[in-house]
């Protein structure tokens, strides 16, 4: 079986830890990312003043900015699911721009890591609907006309169970393509900067995906808030 060379899966090797890190490289990349997400976290708010510096005024930008899109679509009650939605956008951007590194690997390129988002997202839209409507929530399930109703119920289960494949999958398979591509190009004509076109289109998509799967939580935040028609 081929294994890339990977920096951390070479330091835990070193370690006595080659088998896990061979195994579960993408547990060890997210691994890495938290880390990367909480010391920088850590060092940011360590320098919160009251006269900010360029540090904190970019946090303060980029997270005000999410917060601000993501009321706009819940309203002020979504400042309550809001630290999920920051967190959840943070961590799969950081993992989709690792990859792009030499020596590492994306987490999100891995269906199981794609796919604990995806479950993660699930449940707590469901939790969000029952905190804002109590029982009453099942009438998101069960649509306007009561003779209808079982059927609505099993169409209605099926689009909710499908959301997870469809926030899994999608960013899975973009995440992937994109490390094989790279890959190839590299290994083809590294030295003669083909593979630079496609970096940035790496880039791109690596914000996109984030982007994507954020949005798509918080209209399935939204969704789960509103009253049932």
């Amino acid at each position: 079986m081929e294994h890339h060379y990977y920096f951390l899966n070479e330091i835990l090797g070193a370690l006595g830890f080659a088998h896990f890190a061979e195994e579960y490289e993408h547990v060890v990349h997210s691994w890495f990312v938290m880390i990367i997400i909480l010391v920088g976290g850590i060092l940011l708010s360590r320098e919160i003043k009251l006269l900010p510096g360029k540090g904190q005024n970019i946090a303060e930008v980029i997270i005000g900015k999410l917060e601000d899109f993501m009321v706009g679509i819940t309203g002020p009650e979504g400042r309550l699911f809001f630290p999920f939605i920051a967190t959840i956008f943070l961590y799969i951007l950081v993992s989709n721009l690792l990859g792009l590194i030499p020596g590492f690997s994306s987490p999100t390129a891995n269906l199981n890591t794609t796919l604990s988002l995806a479950v993660c997202t699930f449940f707590l839209t469901h939790i969000i609907g029952i905190k804002f409507h109590g029982v009453k929530y099942i009438k998101h399930f069960l649509g306007p006309v009561w003779v209808l109703a079982p059927i609505v119920l099993i169409i209605e289960l099926i689009g909710h169970f499908a959301r997870i494949m469809s926030l899994s999958v999608r960013l899975f398979g973009n995440m992937f393509g994109k490390e094989k591509i790279l890959g190839i190009l590299f290994g083809l004509w590294g030295l003669y900067l083909a593979p630079l076109p496609m970096l940035f289109l790496g880039i791109l998509t690596s914000f996109i995906q984030a982007a994507v799967f954020m949005l798509l939580a918080i209209v399935y935040f939204a969704g789960a808030m509103e009253e049932a028609h």
